[in-house]
């Protein structure tokens, strides 16, 4: 294949992965340049909701995908203050069906590894760990991108490069120097644990989510239903950058431990064995994703907080758009990758930005103390199961 239909990735994450498929499955040729040595995940879950789930599907990963991810029976509300459940929202196969998708949640690890199994079989892919990427160059037969391996530098010539790099993104420092992550004030904590060290009625397929003043924890089962993975959000000044640290378990049962957080909730926060934290960093909005033939995908364009549990989600429905948005750039002629660049990021922006603002206020709503925790549960419970379902429409029915 032509050295001009080269796409450069910068970055091997979720949405790195994914558009490195989507480019390939449209013509193109992919080069990935990422500077871990290997893929490793920290161990976490994720939810993969239909929008998602379903390009994963259409780029054929189902058989890959299916056998690890567990399809959630319902989402399980609990109010702290109401002192247990007031809503259950249903999903399993029914609604599954009505989205055209499944709704799957998933080991972070597993759906890396898919993606990773997926690019190293395709021929059209070339996968460089520990490649860094260093620099870009524009210039008539398209751009020059240069990864660095220790004091190694090679160069590509390519057509366009997507920076997939995440929140701390070396191309977007390139293209937007004085755009910084902002910390939200919030640290998440994220433990698993094995599914057989808990009562099997703490188990069940489904998410649970505990809402609690300025506080709230998520629970799902992962791998298969092996493993139940945590995740507890709390306020706090701790902000070093990065994807996750150490964090210290008396900390956070600490942080738990008040009588008005249920039995269940205390009990899973006690059993993880070992917990990894990470400080919420955001990113304002910063209008343009690209500039001339170099785009940014992913947290490097829309770092968002995880309350809608649509952070990946985002990354993968980029990836798509990008792929479709790209695919009309075809042959020999590079003229058209800016514009096809700009179509992809007016495409995707307004969604985004809808995205980010239901997830913050999803947060501050979770968070409510007092009176106002009061007319939050009222009212999830007056809407009922189906409405509450129903408001998710505009997020799941998403195609490309």
């Amino acid at each position: 294949m032509a050295l001009t239909r080269t796409v450069v990735v910068a970055g091997a994450g979720i949405g790195g992965l994914t558009a490195s498929l989507a480019l390939a499955a449209v013509g193109f040729r992919v080069v990935v340049l990422e500077k871990a040595e290997r893929l490793e995940e920290a161990g976490a879950g994720i939810q993969l909701s239909p929008n998602a789930s379903r390009i994963l599907v259409e780029l054929g990963l189902k058989d890959r995908l299916a056998p690890r991810a567990v399809t959630p029976e319902a989402v399980s509300i609990v109010s702290t203050r109401a002192g247990g459940e007031i809503a259950r929202l249903p999903l399993g196969e029914a609604a599954a069906f009505r989205a055209g998708a499944p709704y799957w949640v998933i080991h972070r690890a597993d759906l890396q590894a898919a993606l990773q199994a997926e690019v190293n079989d395709h021929p059209d892919i070339e996968l460089r760990l520990g490649w860094q990427f260093e620099d870009v160059a524009k210039h008539a037969k398209g751009l020059t991108v240069v990864g660095r391996r220790g004091t190694t530098r090679q160069q590509d010539l390519a057509v366009a490069l997507i920076g997939a790099d995440g929140i701390w993104s070396s191309v977007r420092s390139l293209l937007f120097p004085d755009v910084a992550p902002q910390f939200s004030g919030l640290i998440a904590w994220r433990g698993t644990m094995e599914a057989k060290a808990l009562p099997r009625e703490y188990t069940s397929p489904r998410v649970q989510l505990w809402m609690g003043p300025n506080a709230h924890l998520v629970a799902y089962p992962i791998s298969a239903g092996r493993q139940i993975n945590v995740v507890a959000i709390v306020p706090g000044t701790w902000n070093r950058p990065g994807w996750s640290a150490p964090g210290d378990t008396n900390e956070i049962k600490d942080a738990f431990a008040a009588a008005r957080w249920p039995a269940t909730a205390r009990l899973l926060i006690g059993a993880v064995d070992g917990w990894r934290k990470w400080a919420l960093f955001t990113l304002p909005d910063i209008g343009d994703w690209h500039a001339d033939s170099v785009a940014l995908l992913g947290d490097a364009a829309h770092a968002m907080l995880p309350f809608a549990a649509q952070g990946a989600g985002m990354a993968i429905e980029d990836a798509a758009v990008l792929a479709k948005a790209l695919s009309d750039s075809t042959g020999e002629n590079i003229a058209g990758i800016p514009a096809a660049l700009k179509r992809y990021a007016r495409m995707r922006r307004a969604r985004v930005l809808r995205v980010q603002r239901t997830a913050r206020q999803q947060g501050r709503i979770y968070h409510l103390t007092g009176p106002a925790a009061i007319a939050r549960d009222l009212a999830i419970r007056a809407m009922g199961p189906q409405r509450m379902l129903a408001r998710q429409d505009w997020i799941y029915d998403w195609r490309v």
